[in-house]
């Protein structure tokens, strides 16, 4: 239907009955501005939806005109999309949580932030690894080798002397590298020797006779060799550990205890 034919008829049908606007309004309670709007077809100045129908129901059963009739005229002017769209709004789609794109990105950056410090701690641990066996290497001193002596049995020293207390009292030498800095401490024999900051990559060497005492605020920053011979962690990577050596330790190693 043509835009104005709807509202002409429904003007033209009132003021054939010599009807005025306010009687309508009187006898149905719907606004002047309303009825108005239907006349001239100002749809933005109705409230739409059902009220728009049930305004043309009231004035058509006021007027005595067909009610059915004057609702299909309406709907042509004004359009079925607009009352079907109204009256069917559960078909809407409803769209994702503005959150939700920015949770994803954060759990994503959180899962590449760990990925990343795992891999700087293991090549660390390794690289640290790598230059203590280098330093080891390069610090072993080359003793000439003394030529063979033939002992007769009377003089041959028996496997007692071999093995005899010059041997079980030799100096017991602690070698630490610091993969990462960390607060370490160390007693020898009972005597404090070191208790301070170990810088990423430093190395010490320190003595005893009888027994170490080590300490590390955090236990996988640092690397122990007894005699050549690498020990176990202090404790867990990240916590405190507390480990003694001593001459046992050179035949089997034996683990620290954690102090979280």
């Amino acid at each position: 239907m043509a835009r104005g034919i709807f509202g002409e008829r429904l003007k033209r049908e009132r003021e054939l009955r010599e009807v005025t606007l306010q009687e309508i309004t009187t006898a149905t309670r719907i606004g002047t501005r309303f009825l108005e709007a239907l006349e001239n077809e100002d749809w933005e100045k109705l409230p739409g939806g059902v009220f728009n129908r049930g305004f043309v129901r009231s004035i058509a059963r006021y007027l005595g005109l067909d009610e059915e009739d004057l609702l299909s005229e309406y709907d042509l002017a004004h359009g079925p999309q607009i009352s079907s769209a109204e009256e069917r709004p559960e078909e809407r789609i409803p769209s994702p949580p503005r959150w939700l794109p920015l949770a994803i990105g954060l759990g994503i950056l959180v899962l590449l932030a760990g990925l990343i410090a795992g891999g700087v701690y293991t090549w660390r641990y390794f690289a640290a690894r790598r230059s203590l066996k280098q330093s080891l290497a390069s610090s072993a001193p080359v003793l000439p080798q003394p030529a063979p002596q033939i002992l007769s049995p009377a003089s041959a020293p028996s496997t007692s002397e071999l093995i005899g207390p010059n041997t079980s009292r030799a100096p017991l030498d602690l070698f630490v590298s610091a993969s990462a800095a960390t607060h370490f401490r160390v007693q020898a024999d009972g005597n404090l020797v070191f208790d301070n900051e170990l810088r990423t990559g430093e190395n010490r060497h320190f003595t005893a006779h009888d027994e170490f005492e080590i300490t590390a605020a955090d236990s996988g920053a640092v690397l122990l060799e007894l005699n050549g011979q690498a020990m176990p962690p202090l404790g867990v990577p990240g916590a405190s550990g507390t480990m003694k050596l001593g001459r046992k330790d050179l035949r089997q190693a034996t683990g620290g205890d954690s102090q979280p």
